[in-house]
C-alpha cells in the first residue's frame, strides 16, 4: 500500500474521532433541566419507556432499550413507521415516549407525533434542531447539537448517531444511580452473561462436578499417584482429620523424581506443599479465580469452615465464563 493512501486514511479516521469528541464536549455543555426532569419522569413512571424512531436513530434506539432494560428501567422500541401501521397499540396510557430524530422533521416522525400526545404521560425529544417539529411537540427536549457529520460529505448519519448513543447512555447510568442499582441487581438482570456470573457464581456451584482427591500423609507415592491419577485434577489434596494440611500437585511429583532415585521410602507428607491456599465453598468464584492468579496455581482446593469437600480448577472457570 502506497505511504499516500495510508497517511490518508489515517487522516479521515482522526478527523472523524476528532469531530465525534468535539460534538460530545458540546453535547455535555448542553445538558440542562429538561435532562433532569426527564430522568425523574421516568424513574417515577407507572408503566415504561417506549423508544421510537426511524433510520439509523431506530438502530440507536434499540441499544438506548436494551442498556435501559439491562440496568433497572423497563423500556421497549417501537418502530416510527410500524406505529403508524398498528404497533401503536403496545402504548399504554402510563407509559411516556422518548423520539429521536436529528431533524426533528422526518414525515413518519410528523406523522406520528399527535398521535402520540394524548396517549402517553409525556413525550420527550430527542433531537438536534431546537426549533424542528418534534422539539415543538415535545413536553420535555434533550438537545444533541451536532453542526457536522464526520463523513467527508457531511451526509452520514455519523456524528448525530453517537451523540443520540452517548445521550442514552448519560440517561440510563443517571437512572441506574437514582435507583441505586447494585452490582446484585445487575446480576439478577444478566445471568447467563459473563458479567453476572461473577457476581453471583459461587464456588459451591462448582467444585461438586469435580471428584475430591485426597490422601494421607502416611500415604505411599503409589498410592498419591493412583489417586491423582483416578481423579484427573492434576493434584491431591493431604488430609489429616478432614482438614487440609497440604497439597501435591504434578509439578511436585515432577520434582521430587528429578531428586530421588528410590520413591519407596517417602511418603505423601514429604514431598506435599504444606498450609495450602484454599477457597470457602460460599465464596464467589471470581474469588477463586483472583487467589489463583495471585499465587500463580491452577487448581485451589474447596473447604467448608475446616473442612475439606473438594477440588476446583482453572478449567472449570473457564468453562463457565468467568475468564
Amino acid at each position: 500500500m502506497k505511504e499516500e493512501m495510508k497517511g490518508r486514511i489515517l487522516e479521515i479516521a482522526q478527523k472523524t474521532l476528532d469531530i465525534e469528541a468535539r460534538a460530545l464536549i458540546d453535547l455535555k455543555a448542553s445538558l440542562n433541566d429538561d435532562f433532569v426532569q426527564a430522568v425523574t419522569l421516568i424513574l417515577h413512571l407507572p408503566g415504561r419507556l417506549v423508544v421510537t424512531g426511524i433510520g439509523k436513530s431506530a438502530i440507536v434506539c434499540q441499544k438506548i432499550v436494551a442498556t435501559l432494560n439491562s440496568t433497572g428501567t423497563p423500556a421497549l422500541f417501537m418502530h416510527a413507521a410500524d406505529a403508524i401501521h398498528g404497533d401503536l397499540g403496545m402504548i399504554r396510557s402510563d407509559d411516556a415516549v422518548l423520539c429521536l430524530s436529528k431533524s426533528g422533521e422526518t414525515p413518519e416522525v410528523k406523522v406520528l407525533l399527535p398521535l402520540l400526545k394524548n396517549r402517553v404521560k409525556a413525550l420527550i425529544g430527542m433531537v438536534s434542531q431546537p426549533d424542528s417539529y418534534l422539539a415543538r411537540q415535545a413536553d420535555l427536549v434533550l438537545l444533541t447539537p451536532v453542526s457536522q457529520e464526520a463523513d467527508p460529505n457531511n451526509l452520514a448519519p455519523t456524528t448525530s448517531t453517537t451523540a443520540q448513543m452517548a445521550l442514552g447512555d448519560a440517561l440510563a447510568t443517571a437512572l441506574l444511580d437514582q435507583r441505586g442499582f447494585s452490582p446484585q441487581d445487575f446480576a439478577r438482570f444478566h445471568p447467563g452473561g459473563s458479567l453476572g456470573k461473577q457476581l453471583y457464581l459461587r464456588v459451591g456451584d462448582l467444585y461438586p462436578l469435580n471428584e475430591c482427591p485426597a490422601v494421607h500423609k502416611d500415604s505411599t507415592i503409589r498410592e498419591t499417584i493412583l489417586e491423582m491419577t483416578s481423579k484427573r485434577l492434576g493434584a491431591t489434596v493431604v488430609v489429616e482429620k478432614g482438614q487440609p494440611i497440604g497439597i501435591i500437585t504434578d509439578g511436585d511429583l515432577r520434582r521430587m523424581l528429578e531428586k530421588e532415585h528410590d520413591t519407596k521410602h517417602l511418603r505423601a507428607e514429604q514431598i506435599m506443599s504444606a498450609h495450602p491456599k484454599t477457597v470457602q465453598a460460599d465464596d464467589l468464584a471470581v474469588h477463586a479465580l483472583e487467589v489463583m492468579r495471585s499465587h500463580n496455581i491452577t487448581q485451589i482446593p474447596v473447604c467448608n469452615g475446616t473442612q475439606y469437600v473438594g477440588m476446583i480448577h482453572l478449567h472449570d472457570l473457564i468453562r463457565e465464563g468467568i475468564i
